[in-house]
Protein backbone atom coordinates (compact mmCIF):
# COMPACT_ATOMS: atom_id res chain seq x y z
CA UNK A 1 0.00 0.00 0.00
CA UNK A 2 1.52 3.50 -0.97
CA UNK A 3 1.26 6.02 0.69
CA UNK A 4 -1.70 7.81 -0.87
CA UNK A 5 -3.83 4.95 -0.08
CA UNK A 6 -2.66 4.66 3.43
CA UNK A 7 -3.14 8.36 3.77
CA UNK A 8 -6.85 7.57 2.01
CA UNK A 9 -7.81 4.85 4.39
CA UNK A 10 -6.48 6.94 7.33
CA UNK A 11 -8.99 10.14 6.21
CA UNK A 12 -12.16 7.32 6.07
CA UNK A 13 -11.64 5.46 9.33
CA UNK A 14 -10.97 9.26 11.25
CA UNK A 15 -14.41 10.29 9.00
CA UNK A 16 -16.11 7.00 10.35
CA UNK A 17 -14.90 7.94 13.86
CA UNK A 18 -16.27 12.02 13.77
CA UNK A 19 -19.38 10.47 12.03
CA UNK A 20 -19.88 8.69 15.54
CA UNK A 21 -19.03 10.97 17.86
CA UNK A 22 -21.92 13.54 16.18
CA UNK A 23 -24.11 10.75 16.38
CA UNK A 24 -23.39 10.35 19.69
CA UNK A 25 -23.85 14.04 20.72
CA UNK A 26 -26.90 14.94 18.59
CA UNK A 27 -28.23 12.15 20.50
CA UNK A 28 -27.41 13.23 23.62
CA UNK A 29 -28.44 16.35 23.02
CA UNK A 30 -32.21 15.12 22.08
CA UNK A 31 -32.36 13.05 24.41
CA UNK A 32 -31.61 15.78 27.25
CA UNK A 33 -34.04 17.76 25.34
CA UNK A 34 -36.64 15.50 25.83
CA UNK A 35 -35.89 14.71 29.50
CA UNK A 36 -36.52 18.35 29.68
CA UNK A 37 -39.15 18.72 28.19
CA UNK A 38 -41.12 15.47 28.84
CA UNK A 39 -44.47 13.92 27.16
CA UNK A 40 -46.32 16.12 24.46
CA UNK A 41 -50.53 16.49 25.05
CA UNK A 42 -52.93 17.53 22.53
CA UNK A 43 -54.66 20.53 23.55
CA UNK A 44 -56.79 22.94 21.48
CA UNK A 45 -56.87 26.47 20.17
CA UNK A 46 -59.39 28.73 18.74
CA UNK A 47 -59.24 28.25 15.12
CA UNK A 48 -60.80 31.78 14.59
CA UNK A 49 -61.53 35.12 17.01
CA UNK A 50 -64.25 34.35 19.09
CA UNK A 51 -66.87 36.70 20.63
CA UNK A 52 -68.16 36.29 23.97
CA UNK A 53 -70.39 33.68 24.66
CA UNK A 54 -69.67 32.06 21.58
CA UNK A 55 -71.22 28.46 21.17
CA UNK A 56 -67.94 26.30 20.15
CA UNK A 57 -67.96 23.61 17.72
CA UNK A 58 -65.49 21.25 15.37
CA UNK A 59 -65.16 24.21 13.13
CA UNK A 60 -64.06 26.55 16.21
CA UNK A 61 -61.29 24.83 17.30
CA UNK A 62 -57.78 23.12 15.99
CA UNK A 63 -55.64 20.71 17.41
CA UNK A 64 -51.90 21.59 18.52
CA UNK A 65 -49.21 19.60 20.73
CA UNK A 66 -47.34 20.66 23.51
CA UNK A 67 -45.37 19.58 26.35
CA UNK A 68 -47.62 18.25 29.31
CA UNK A 69 -45.30 19.82 31.78
CA UNK A 70 -46.08 23.49 30.57
CA UNK A 71 -50.12 22.80 30.62
CA UNK A 72 -51.90 24.06 33.49
CA UNK A 73 -55.02 21.34 34.75
CA UNK A 74 -57.62 23.19 33.40
CA UNK A 75 -56.27 23.30 30.24
CA UNK A 76 -55.99 19.13 29.92
CA UNK A 77 -59.65 19.08 28.34
CA UNK A 78 -61.15 17.00 26.02
CA UNK A 79 -62.73 18.02 22.77
CA UNK A 80 -65.70 16.63 23.99
CA UNK A 81 -65.40 19.10 27.08
CA UNK A 82 -65.39 22.27 24.79
CA UNK A 83 -68.06 21.25 22.13
CA UNK A 84 -71.60 22.67 22.79
CA UNK A 85 -69.82 24.74 25.60
CA UNK A 86 -69.81 28.82 25.35
CA UNK A 87 -66.75 30.84 25.80
CA UNK A 88 -67.04 33.07 28.66
CA UNK A 89 -65.63 36.23 26.63
CA UNK A 90 -63.78 37.18 23.46
CA UNK A 91 -60.85 35.36 22.41
CA UNK A 92 -58.35 35.90 19.24
CA UNK A 93 -57.29 33.14 16.75
CA UNK A 94 -54.64 30.69 18.36
CA UNK A 95 -55.61 31.26 22.17
CA UNK A 96 -55.15 27.60 23.78
CA UNK A 97 -58.55 26.70 25.22
CA UNK A 98 -59.08 25.96 29.01
CA UNK A 99 -61.43 24.96 31.38
CA UNK A 100 -61.80 27.91 33.02
CA UNK A 101 -62.63 29.96 29.92
CA UNK A 102 -65.63 28.24 29.45
CA UNK A 103 -69.43 29.37 30.88
CA UNK A 104 -70.19 26.94 33.29
CA UNK A 105 -73.38 24.29 32.61
CA UNK A 106 -76.32 25.04 34.26
CA UNK A 107 -77.19 22.39 36.51
CA UNK A 108 -80.89 23.46 36.37
CA UNK A 109 -82.94 20.34 36.02
CA UNK A 110 -85.63 20.30 33.01
CA UNK A 111 -88.40 21.74 34.93
CA UNK A 112 -86.67 24.15 37.55
CA UNK A 113 -86.07 28.35 36.27
CA UNK A 114 -83.41 30.63 37.41
CA UNK A 115 -84.57 33.73 38.73
CA UNK A 116 -82.54 36.78 41.23
CA UNK A 117 -83.73 38.85 43.54
CA UNK A 118 -82.63 41.46 45.93
CA UNK A 119 -81.53 40.80 49.53
CA UNK A 120 -80.10 42.83 52.06
CA UNK A 121 -78.10 42.08 55.35
CA UNK A 122 -81.70 41.58 57.35
CA UNK A 123 -83.71 39.56 54.28
CA UNK A 124 -80.23 37.68 53.67
CA UNK A 125 -79.54 36.33 56.77
CA UNK A 126 -77.02 38.33 57.23
CA UNK A 127 -74.94 37.53 54.26
CA UNK A 128 -75.04 33.72 55.58
CA UNK A 129 -76.37 31.99 52.57
CA UNK A 130 -74.00 30.24 50.11
CA UNK A 131 -74.27 28.56 46.45
CA UNK A 132 -75.93 25.38 47.22
CA UNK A 133 -77.84 26.41 50.66
CA UNK A 134 -81.63 26.00 50.39
CA UNK A 135 -83.68 28.17 51.56
CA UNK A 136 -87.15 28.97 52.31
CA UNK A 137 -88.92 32.40 50.73
CA UNK A 138 -90.82 34.26 53.26
CA UNK A 139 -93.05 37.54 51.80
CA UNK A 140 -94.43 39.70 54.03
CA UNK A 141 -97.96 41.31 52.75
CA UNK A 142 -99.23 44.94 53.83
CA UNK A 143 -100.40 46.81 51.22
CA UNK A 144 -102.10 44.91 49.10
CA UNK A 145 -105.31 45.83 48.82
CA UNK A 146 -107.76 42.72 49.33
CA UNK A 147 -104.76 41.05 50.97
CA UNK A 148 -104.32 40.58 54.82
CA UNK A 149 -101.46 42.12 56.48
CA UNK A 150 -99.94 38.62 57.15
CA UNK A 151 -96.42 36.56 56.71
CA UNK A 152 -96.60 34.11 54.20
CA UNK A 153 -94.51 31.25 53.31
CA UNK A 154 -93.86 31.41 49.38
CA UNK A 155 -91.58 28.16 48.52
CA UNK A 156 -90.27 25.56 50.42
CA UNK A 157 -86.22 24.18 49.95
CA UNK A 158 -85.22 26.57 48.10
CA UNK A 159 -82.05 25.97 45.98
CA UNK A 160 -78.91 28.90 45.69
CA UNK A 161 -77.72 28.92 42.66
CA UNK A 162 -75.13 32.09 43.39
CA UNK A 163 -74.55 35.28 45.58
CA UNK A 164 -73.17 38.03 43.81
CA UNK A 165 -70.81 40.83 45.67
CA UNK A 166 -72.89 43.81 47.59
CA UNK A 167 -74.23 46.52 45.35
CA UNK A 168 -75.66 50.10 45.98
CA UNK A 169 -79.52 50.87 44.52
CA UNK A 170 -81.34 53.87 45.26
CA UNK A 171 -84.00 53.81 48.49
CA UNK A 172 -85.89 56.77 49.21
CA UNK A 173 -86.59 55.41 52.85
CA UNK A 174 -82.97 55.42 53.93
CA UNK A 175 -81.42 58.49 55.22
CA UNK A 176 -78.96 58.26 53.04
CA UNK A 177 -80.94 57.90 50.11
CA UNK A 178 -78.95 54.26 49.05
CA UNK A 179 -78.82 50.80 50.41
CA UNK A 180 -76.57 48.00 49.74
CA UNK A 181 -77.93 45.14 48.54
CA UNK A 182 -76.96 41.94 47.17
CA UNK A 183 -78.95 39.54 44.10
CA UNK A 184 -79.11 36.22 44.90
CA UNK A 185 -80.15 33.89 42.14
CA UNK A 186 -82.39 30.88 42.95
CA UNK A 187 -83.84 27.42 41.50
CA UNK A 188 -87.41 27.17 41.12
CA UNK A 189 -90.17 25.57 39.20
CA UNK A 190 -92.26 27.96 36.96
CA UNK A 191 -95.18 28.68 39.24
CA UNK A 192 -92.94 29.28 41.94
CA UNK A 193 -90.79 31.40 39.87
CA UNK A 194 -93.86 33.45 39.69
CA UNK A 195 -94.98 33.84 43.36
CA UNK A 196 -91.49 34.90 44.49
CA UNK A 197 -91.86 37.76 41.45
CA UNK A 198 -95.01 38.96 42.54
CA UNK A 199 -93.77 39.24 46.16
CA UNK A 200 -90.30 40.81 45.18
CA UNK A 201 -92.61 43.22 43.07
CA UNK A 202 -95.42 44.10 45.37
CA UNK A 203 -94.70 42.45 48.95
CA UNK A 204 -93.22 45.05 51.87
CA UNK A 205 -90.19 42.47 52.28
CA UNK A 206 -89.21 39.28 50.85
CA UNK A 207 -87.17 37.01 53.38
CA UNK A 208 -84.90 33.74 52.71
CA UNK A 209 -84.94 31.84 56.01
CA UNK A 210 -82.29 29.64 56.11
CA UNK A 211 -82.60 25.45 56.44
CA UNK A 212 -80.48 23.45 58.01
CA UNK A 213 -78.31 20.78 56.21
CA UNK A 214 -80.13 18.00 53.96
CA UNK A 215 -83.88 18.91 53.31
CA UNK A 216 -85.46 15.28 53.42
CA UNK A 217 -87.33 16.20 56.65
CA UNK A 218 -91.47 16.00 57.01
CA UNK A 219 -92.60 19.40 57.37
CA UNK A 220 -95.97 18.69 56.54
CA UNK A 221 -97.15 20.40 59.95
CA UNK A 222 -95.52 23.73 59.40
CA UNK A 223 -97.27 26.54 59.37
CA UNK A 224 -97.24 28.56 55.99
CA UNK A 225 -98.79 31.75 57.03
CA UNK A 226 -99.24 33.92 60.45
CA UNK A 227 -101.61 37.13 60.71
CA UNK A 228 -102.78 39.01 63.20
CA UNK A 229 -105.76 36.13 64.00
CA UNK A 230 -102.81 33.98 65.13
CA UNK A 231 -102.15 36.80 67.70
CA UNK A 232 -105.70 36.94 68.81
CA UNK A 233 -106.56 39.85 66.67
CA UNK A 234 -108.38 39.90 63.35
CA UNK A 235 -106.68 40.17 59.80
CA UNK A 236 -107.88 43.09 57.87
CA UNK A 237 -107.55 43.33 54.19
CA UNK A 238 -106.04 46.10 53.27
CA UNK A 239 -108.65 48.39 51.39
CA UNK A 240 -111.35 47.40 53.75
CA UNK A 241 -113.07 48.98 56.73
CA UNK A 242 -111.96 47.20 60.06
Amino acid sequence: MNPRQRRGVLFILLSAVLAVVVFFVIASYVGNVQSQVGSVVTVYRAADDLPAYAILDESSIETDEVPARWLSDTARVEAEDLLGRRIGFNVGAGTLLSEDMLVPPSDLSETEREIAIQVNQITGIADRVRPGDYVDIYAVFSDVPGLPKQVRVLVKNVRVVSVRGSQVRFDEDSPTGEAAVVPVTLALEPNDALAVTYAAAFAEEVRLVGLPTGTGEDRTDEQDDFDAEDLGGQAVAEGSVG
